[in-house]
Formats: structure tokens, C-alpha cells, sequence
């Protein structure tokens, strides 16, 4: 069983606990995290001035097997956590600038994936939805179990059952109620969820048509029959929400319109129905967003 040690939080959670050798241990680690993943044991006792005997019993009071265990977590904790250490606090916040900040980092992110999407694999996608009688939207985390929310909230206004899953167990039962005839529509910003791999080939053993929203050459798009695929980097500002998923919102966005326009008459007769259910809450009978 994988064990998950935030050594660098366990580190500073014990400083109480410490003998005073092991909190010369710890105070050398914190103070070189970023090399010591590299250390023997015999050279972090050198360097603290403390025997190997107790560079081990520092490891062992972190809850880490030995030092070999105490140096992958740390490797793993620190090539996390790097990003989130140290900088600066006095970053400016004035709205002004991160207003254009983030629009411009989303403009941006929209033309760069603009330019990477193939107009065959869009319209085969789009043919696909439009002619299906049951789509589940799949995803797992944050931003893409939002995605298939709204891809969700999209279709069913277009007379398509449409449902959207975050939950892995029951990810997996609904696919095998999947047949031919069907989507399963899998996202993800990363492809490798094992949720949405063994979802995808759950759906594809009963006759279902899949289409992933995902990385370019990941795991997920070599598993569906229509793939679309984009590579975006993330932006290093960690303070900035990723862009990504808005991109994948407006790509669901593309998707629902030309699906709809597919299905046109039937669309419009859908859309007209709702909208008229709708006025006796909003008593605006002018142009508006349906369900808002």
C-alpha cells in the first residue's frame, strides 16, 4: 500500500519532539531542502555535527522506515512543494493588473488551443453527439468534474439525455448500462486517471461511443474512439486559476453548437419549451440566457 508522508510537514509538525541532536537533524533539512535528497546519511551527520545513528533515529521519529524511505518521501515532498516555498509576499494584488493578468492569460491559452484543434475530429465528434441517445459526461478533481457538469447543463437543453459523474465507484456502474447508441464523453486536463481508463473501456465493451477531452497522447486519448486532444501549459503563477479549464468549457461550448445545429428543428422547439417555462419566474419574455 502506497503510504502519502508530507515529510516536510511532518518535519515541522515534531519540532517539539525532537531530541536536541534530531532538531539539528531538522533544522538542516528545512534549511536545504533542495539538496539533501542528494546527501549520504554519513554526510548529513557530517554536516550537522551529530552521529549517523541519530540521522537515522530522525527518520524514524517522522514515522519513515529508515533513511532510504525518510529520502523519496522528501524527494517527492520537495518536488511538489517546491513551487509553493519561499518567493515573494509582496507580489502586487491590485485589481487593475490582475484583471489583465488573468484575461490575458486566458486570451492567450484560447488561441494557442484554437490553433490545435483538428476541424475532422471536431466534426466527428459533433456528428456523433448530435446522433446519440444518452451522453455521460465523466470527470474526476476539480476543474474537469466541473467541465462535465456543464457539458451536462449544455446537451440536455438540445433533447439529448445528458448526465454528468465525478464519483469513480459510480463512474464505473453506469458505464456498464452504456450500449450502442450512447456516449461516454470522458475529461481530463492530465489523461491518466484510472477512473475514466477503466470507465472508457467499460462503456466501449457494450457497444457505447467514447470521446475524450484530454492532453495530447495521453492514456485517455489512445483509449477512446474520438480524442480530442490539446496541449496547454499550465501557467507558473500558482496564485492564478488554470486556464485550461475554461478552454475545455469552450470547446463543450463548440461542440453544443454544432450539435445543435444538427438538430435544428428539434432544438429550437426544446429551447422554445424551456424558455417558456421559465417566464413566469424571470417576467421577461425579451432575449436572455435560457435558465438563468
Amino acid at each position: 500500500m502506497n503510504r502519502v508522508i508530507d515529510i516536510i510537514s511532518r518535519v515541522r509538525q515534531l519540532e517539539q519532539q525532537f531530541s536536541k541532536r534530531e532538531q539539528l537533524v531538522a533544522d538542516f533539512v528545512l534549511s536545504n531542502l533542495e539538496k539533501v535528497s542528494a546527501l549520504s546519511q554519513f554526510e548529513i551527520a557530517e554536516a550537522t555535527g551529530v552521529s549517523v545513528a541519530t540521522v537515522n533515529r530522525f527518520c524514524v521519529t517522522l514515522g519513515c522506515r529508515g533513511f532510504r524511505d525518510f529520502k523519496i518521501g522528501l524527494a517527492q515532498s520537495v518536488a511538489v512543494s517546491l513551487q509553493y516555498l519561499g518567493g515573494s509576499s509582496k507580489e502586487s494584488s491590485e485589481s487593475e493588473l490582475l484583471v489583465t493578468q488573468v484575461f490575458g492569460a486566458l486570451v492567450d491559452t484560447l488561441q494557442l488551443a484554437r490553433s490545435q484543434l483538428d476541424s475532422i475530429t471536431l466534426e466527428k465528434a459533433i456528428e456523433a453527439l448530435a446522433d446519440s441517445q444518452r451522453i455521460a459526461f465523466m470527470g474526476v478533481g476539480g476543474g474537469s468534474a466541473n467541465v462535465a457538469r456543464e457539458g451536462a447543463n449544455r446537451f440536455f437543453r438540445l433533447g439529448i439525455p445528458a448526465e454528468a459523474y465525478a464519483d469513480g465507484y459510480l463512474q464505473r456502474m453506469l458505464a456498464s448500462t452504456l450500449q450502442s447508441g450512447d456516449i461516454v464523453f470522458a475529461i481530463s486536463a492530465s489523461g491518466e486517471p484510472l477512473e475514466l481508463l477503466d470507465s472508457v473501456a467499460i462503456a466501449r465493451q457494450y457497444g457505447a461511443t467514447s470521446i475524450a477531452l484530454t492532453r495530447v497522447g495521453s492514456s485517455l486519448a489512445s483509449e477512446c474512439h474520438i480524442p480530442i486532444e490539446i496541449d496547454i501549459p499550465e501557467d507558473q503563477d500558482i496564485y492564478k486559476p488554470p486556464a485550461s479549464r475554461l478552454v475545455f468549457m469552450a470547446i463543450v461550448d463548440v461542440l453544443a453548437a454544432g450539435a445543435a445545429r444538427k438538430r435544428s428543428e428539434r432544438v429550437k422547439e426544446y429551447l422554445r419549451r424551456i424558455r417558456t417555462s421559465m417566464v413566469s419566474l424571470s417576467k421577461d419574455t425579451g432575449p436572455k440566457p435560457i435558465g438563468d
